[in-house]
C-alpha cells in the first residue's frame, strides 16, 4: 500500500529496467512512498505487470516500453510521461545490458559486444537524463540517481566492457551534477555489490559466494537493501548531495 504522508508524496518518478530485479524493487518502494511511477522497460509485458501489481496494492504506476538505447525511444517514454502525469521529478537510470553479457578475457570480447554494452549503460543513461533535464528544468527541481557497480572500485577480470560502461557512469554523474546543480537538479550515482537478482545469478556463477566471503558483513545483498538508499538519494533528505557514488555492498569494497 501506498505509506500515508510517505517521503515521496506527489513526486513521478521513471525507473528505467523496472521490470524486474533491483528496478522493480526501487520501482515498488517509490510507490508506497508516494510517488506515482513509470516503469520503463523494453520488456513490454513484464513492464505492464510490474504496474499492475503497484496499482493493485494502492500505488500509482505506469508501464511504457523504452528501449534506453534508441533515442525515438526514449523521446517519445519521456513525451508520454510528461503529457500523463504532468511532471518527471526523479529518474533511476537502472536500465543496463546483461542479457548478452558473457565474462571473458578483454581480447576476446567482440566490438558489437563492447558497443552495445556501451550503448545501453551509457549512451541510454545519457538520453535518459537529456530527455527529462528540461521538465526538472522548468520546474527548478530534481533528482537522478545512476546506477553504477562496486566494480569499479576493485576491477574484475573478465568484465571488461561491463566494468568500463560503470566507470563511465561514475564520470557522467560527476559531470552532470556540475552542469545541472544551478538548475536545482541533484545528480548521484550507486555502487551496488553483487546482488542476487536474476540476470547476475545466471551471469555471475560463483560470484555470489565469493562476494560474500570479502563483505564486512557476511551475507548476500538483495534488491531490498538499495531501497532505503534510492527513496533517501530521491527525497528531499538529500538536497544538498550531489555528485558523489555511494558504494551499497555490505563492505565488500570500503570508499
Amino acid at each position: 500500500m501506498t505509506a500515508a504522508g510517505g517521503v515521496l508524496d506527489g513526486r513521478a518518478a521513471v525507473v528505467t529496467g523496472a521490470a524486474q530485479g533491483i528496478g522493480r524493487c526501487v520501482a515498488e518502494r517509490y510507490a508506497r512512498e508516494g510517488a506515482t511511477v513509470v516503469i520503463a522497460d523494453i520488456q513490454r509485458d513484464q513492464a505492464r505487470a510490474v504496474a499492475d501489481a503497484i496499482n493493485s496494492d494502492g500505488g500509482q504506476a505506469l508501464a511504457i516500453r523504452t528501449d534506453v538505447a534508441d533515442s525515438a525511444s526514449v523521446a517519445r517514454m519521456a513525451e508520454r510521461a510528461q503529457r500523463t502525469i504532468g511532471r518527471i521529478d526523479i529518474l533511476v537510470n537502472n536500465a543496463a545490458d546483461m542479457a548478452g553479457l558473457r565474462r571473458q578475457p578483454f581480447d576476446r570480447i567482440t566490438e558489437e559486444e563492447w558497443d552495445r554494452t556501451m550503448a545501453v549503460n551509457v549512451k541510454g543513461m545519457w538520453l535518459m537524463v537529456r530527455a527529462v533535464a528540461g521538465s526538472m528544468r522548468e520546474a527548478g527541481y530534481g533528482k537522478i540517481i545512476n546506477m553504477s557497480s562496486d566494480l569499479v572500485l576493485s576491477g574484475v577480470p573478465g568484465m571488461a566492457h561491463y566494468v568500463s560502461s560503470k566507470g563511465a557512469v561514475w564520470a557522467l554523474t560527476r559531470t552532470l551534477a556540475h552542469e545541472l546543480g544551478p538548475d536545482g537538479i541533484r545528480v548521484n550515482a550507486v555502487a551496488p555489490g553483487f546482488t542476487e537478482t536474476e540476470s547476475a545469478l545466471l551471469l555471475g556463477g560463483d560470484a555470489a559466494v565469493r562476494s560474500i566471503a570479502r563483505r564486512a558483513l557476511p551475507r548476500a545483498e538483495t534488491p531490498d537493501d538499495l531501497a532505503g538508499t534510492m527513496v533517501y538519494l530521491a527525497s528531499a533528505d538529500s538536497d544538498f548531495v550531489t555528485g558523489q557514488l555511494i558504494a551499497v555492498n555490505g563492505g565488500s569494497v570500503l570508499h
